[in-house]
């Protein structure tokens, strides 16, 4: 007691404020909150989401949802970069690891096409977490839900040993030798239209170009992607065709939008992040033709039906007059419509509703108005390498052999083929595509190789090696080059460097990294889509019902990613809150 009294002067209470679930993604600590309002600003202007706010007044404020709910939005975790104080904290890698004891690698993202630029941190051989990286061009500072969190999935049920099928129809674990003998036995046994390949939507370059070599070396040219995309008309022999033209900076620049048959929101959330941005802070007009969905702005819905486009592309329609007047008008149609039966017809009418745009009012020389929006990672390298968009020329002519480079999309069944074929698989996760084949190659996935990848912009970019391969997996282009080799058809490159500079070869582009090759032969292309003789289907121009699961499990690792499944639960969860009356 000698230093004087044992109370305290302060008498009043100490504040304190209890943690919020806002869901399975962000751990809150609310005491250290120092109401910033940082994650309400971002939620509000940024992300679109009007779900963050403050309660009380004075000492008795707080940051929250008010009532208790899941944040949601697709580019939640962004609040977690932004909060200064970590109040908002990743709930996945909350007492996981330090930061210092890891170890960061940059690299791309490739879980949609937007080709996000991130850092993969990673501890062991483990990836602990995934934050971004600053790209103006691409990404801005945020990246997607999907991107930040669904790295857990690298670690489930992944492909870690060559299997092949026994006589009882199990698959059994085999080394590399026993099982790449197999294989090349039996190709040497075919020939011609007898051996195809499906490619995946996370398949690398260079791969891409090894599976696209060995096949041609067997005189087969029988290369198809997953996803479909029209091939009357120019089809894909011109870029112009199937690339966002304008490029992802170029909607800060547009004066209307035209979106049609897509959702930006869940298809690409940073491309949509863009066009809210564009629509806050540019007055840029956008309208919609397709499903009435909510893309965090406001829009005019010019409808469902097919023939609102026809009436644009024909002049017809009183929405021609807003398009006649736009400087920089964009016209956005996305891969999804173009899967119809009708696509080809669709693409058409796209490509004419810009072309008109372009003659007849006072669009900017140099301007681009056609754009397409891929949803997957792997499909403009392919249509630049020269694969055919779709399965249907399988379907009508099953192969002997089908070899399966990470196809997980269920575009193809085995009762689709004959009962003797092989089915070979290639891939990192034992997901859709591993079930139904005969072999099973493991490969490596986009955090595990050094590799190539082009974005929906035409920009091509390179992943970085930040863990190695689990097991026995190997790279891609690796495994093709022994199985060439032993099949005698070996393919002319050893080394990374060799294989890119066949990419050169091939196509130009697809090495020149953070560049972005223009594409142009518009008016060729428009000329061309009126040999189409495809007829536009009555059915609503609206893609298939893009759900909550539509987004968080799109592909092999999010599907293998708890924490995805999580969110689906939590967002299912919430909608049935919703729709139940409450009780009083």
């Amino acid at each position: 007691m000698m230093f004087g009294t044992d109370r305290s002067r302060f008498t009043e209470g100490k504040r304190a404020v209890e943690d919020k679930n806002i869901g399975p993604l962000i751990k809150t600590i609310m005491t250290r909150c120092i109401q910033c309002t940082r994650c309400i600003r971002f939620a509000s202007e940024i992300a679109g989401v009007e779900d963050l706010g403050t309660t009380g007044r004075g000492n008795s404020m707080q940051v929250g949802t008010y009532v208790e709910k899941m944040f949601m939005s697709e580019m939640s975790g962004n609040v977690i970069d932004i909060c200064p104080v970590g109040a908002l904290t990743s709930k996945p890698y909350a007492f996981t690891s330090r930061p210092w004891e890891t170890r960061k690698t940059e690299s791309i993202d490739v879980l949609d096409a937007v080709g996000s630029n991130i850092v993969v941190s990673t501890r062991g051989g483990e990836v602990m977490r995934i934050l971004p990286r600053l790209n103006e061009d691409v990404n801005e500072e945020w990246i997607s839900d999907k991107t930040r969190f669904a790295y857990d999935g690298l670690k489930r049920q992944r492909l870690t040993q060559p299997m092949v099928k026994d006589a009882s129809g199990q698959l059994i674990a085999t080394s590399w030798e026993d099982v790449l003998t197999r294989v090349a036995g039996v190709l040497q046994g075919v020939q011609g239209q007898e051996v195809a390949a499906i490619a995946g939507g996370m398949v690398d370059a260079e791969a891409l170009v090894s599976l696209k070599d060995l096949l041609n070396r067997l005189n087969s040219d029988n290369l198809c992607t997953e996803e479909v995309f029209p091939m009357d008309g120019a089809g894909t022999d011109l870029r112009s065709n199937y690339l966002l033209n304008s490029r992802i900076t170029g909607i800060e620049e547009a004066d209307l939008l035209l979106l049609i048959g897509t959702n930006p929101r869940y298809e690409a959330p940073l491309f949509n992040a863009r066009i809210r941005k564009s629509w806050l802070h540019n007055e840029l007009k956008v309208a919609v033709v397709g499903r009435d969905v909510d893309l965090s702005y406001s829009y005019d819905h010019l409808g469902e039906s097919t023939q609102v486009l026809q009436d644009i592309a024909a002049g017809t329609h009183p929405f021609c007059q807003v398009l006649a007047q736009a400087k920089r008008p964009v016209v956005v149609v996305g891969s999804a419509i173009l899967q119809r039966e009708d696509g080809a017809a669709l693409h058409a009418a796209v490509s004419s509703i810009a072309h008109n745009v372009r003659v007849s009012s006072g669009v900017e020389e140099g301007w681009k108005v056609l754009n397409v929006l891929h949803r997957v990672a792997s499909q403009v390298a392919a249509l630049d390498l020269g694969y055919k968009p779709g399965v249907e020329a399988i379907r009508k002519n099953p192969p002997k052999v089908l070899f399966l480079l990470g196809a997980d999309g269920g575009c193809i069944t085995r009762q689709d083929l004959p009962k003797d074929s092989l089915i070979i698989y290639q891939g990192h996760h034992g997901d859709v595509g591993a079930p139904m084949a005969d072999v099973i190659l493991p490969g490596a996935a986009y955090t595990e190789k050094y590799a190539t990848y082009v974005n929906t912009e035409g920009r091509a970019q390179q992943t970085r090696v930040a863990v190695t391969a689990p097991g026995m997996a190997r790279e891609d282009w690796k495994i093709l080059r022994a199985i060439s080799e032993l099949a005698g058809v070996t393919l002319p490159y050893d080394t990374a460097d060799e294989v890119q500079g066949r990419l050169a070869e091939v196509s130009p582009n697809l090495v020149r990294y953070d560049d972005v090759e223009q594409a142009n032969y518009f008016k060729q292309a428009n000329e061309l889509s009126k040999t189409v003789n495809q007829q536009v289907l009555a059915d609503p121009l609206v893609p298939p019902q893009l759900t909550v699961k539509d987004f968080y499990m799109t592909d092999p690792i999010s599907r293998a990613s708890q924490t995805m499944a999580k969110c689906v639960k939590a967002v299912t969860e919430g909608a049935q809150a919703v729709d139940e009356p409450s009780v009083c």
